[in-house]
């Protein structure tokens, strides 16, 4: 089954196998000629970047590239990055990759327009409005794996690289004008990415259902989601190549980052300390995390759960969830805990002082504290 579809929501999407070859048309359409294209070290070689790049020279748009990105992007990547758009005489941004080549391409193209520094746009209150946005350049997003959904996203998470504390640097501008999502693009990513990458956009719907604020269209967003994940992501993993189920996953990826606008929880304020420290797979990382924050939850989310796993066709309520949600994790070879993933236990009171203030915590429908946040960690091991 070839799927095929434009859609307008949350941004223009173009969804669909081979329409990377559309990506200079997506570029002309937002008006720019000398596109800097952002990825990341490892894709900087690969075969997808250059077609992708070809593709922008055959079209007049030049091949520029900036892939000066680490696996958790920091101030310093999104530093160098600025002035090579600047020193290039760029006008707009292709961001190409995975989150850390989407989220330091989309703040590149935020950060040239602006004076002050990344940290004073962090998503608290309404730092957003202190940018000045004449200069922001336009962006054309292009994702190779199907997790994050940053293509649709408007924040970026970037690593102070002085106190390894992870940053949602928010704006609205952040949202690409145009998706590419090109399902052939994910072909060659690794088991362990698709896995990762496909449990990143599970929890990015599973926390947003279960988030307590309201919002009823992300609600029903996170459900299908989580859906699509249910039936596909097992497919992805086990047949690289089974196209249907990559395009279903990279629709999946997106409703997530569309959902969690109502909010994220536990599992990702857990997980970003520990990228943050350890250097660890986001996604991966929320994958280990997901069943003791499921029971940390449970009180509070008991009901939705057992809705929820009905729609799945989970039967056995929260608790047929929860085995479900074992099953696939052993399924797709993730750790069974953070032992097994290499950590110690040596930081824990670091990693619970840094989760607490994470944004992502005001989303958890239990209310963190430093001692129930510390002991959620404790039963990670």
């Amino acid at each position: 089954m070839n799927i095929v579809a434009n859609w307008s929501y949350p941004t223009a999407v173009k969804l669909g196998r081979g329409r990377i070859n559309e990506l200079a048309d997506a570029c002309k359409s937002l008006g720019m000629k000398k596109p800097l294209l952002v990825t990341d070290r490892g894709l900087a070689s690969m075969a997808i970047t250059g077609h992708a790049l070809d593709v922008l020279e055959e079209a007049g748009l030049g091949r520029a590239i900036f892939a000066d990105v680490d696996p958790n992007p920091n101030e310093k990547n999104l530093e160098a990055g600025v002035k090579a758009f600047r020193d290039g005489g760029h006008d707009g941004v292709v961001a190409f990759g995975g989150g850390s080549g989407l989220d330091l391409g989309k703040a590149v193209a935020f950060m040239v327009g602006q004076t002050r520094p990344v940290w004073d746009f962090e998503d608290i209150g309404d730092w957003w409005t202190r940018a000045s946005t004449e200069g922001i350049a336009p962006i054309v997003a292009v994702p190779t794996t199907a997790g994050t959904g940053s293509e649709v996203g408007r924040a970026s998470v970037i690593t102070n690289s002085e106190t390894h504390v992870k940053k949602i640097i928010f704006h609205p501008k952040f949202l690409p004008g145009v998706v590419i999502a090109d399902p052939e693009l994910t072909v060659g990513m690794p088991k362990m990415i698709t896995a990762g990458t496909g449990m990143d956009a599970f929890a990015h719907c599973l926390e947003a259902y279960c988030s307590p604020f309201y919002h009823p269209m992300s609600q029903g967003i996170a459900l299908e989601g989580m859906r699509l994940v249910k039936e596909f992501l097992p497919r992805a993993y086990r047949d690289g190549t089974d196209i249907e189920a990559r395009t279903n996953m990279m629709s999946a990826a997106a409703m997530g980052a569309v959902a969690f606008q109502k909010g994220l929880g536990a599992i990702h304020s857990l997980s970003h300390p520990i990228g943050a420290i350890y250097n660890t797979h986001h996604g991966m990382t929320n994958a280990v995390v997901m069943p003791p924050v499921l029971r940390f939850n449970r009180p509070a989310i008991e009901e939705k759960i057992e809705r929820a796993a009905a729609y799945l066709g989970i039967s056995g309520g929260f608790d047929g969830f929860y085995d479900y949600v074992l099953s696939l994790r052993a399924e797709l070879g993730v750790p069974e805990n953070l032992t097994a993933m290499g950590i110690g236990q040596d930081r824990i009171d670091e990693l619970a002082a840094t989760a607490i203030e994470d944004p992502s915590c005001g989303g958890n429908p239990v209310p963190m504290t430093l001692e129930n946040t510390r002991q959620l960690f404790v039963d990670c091991f």
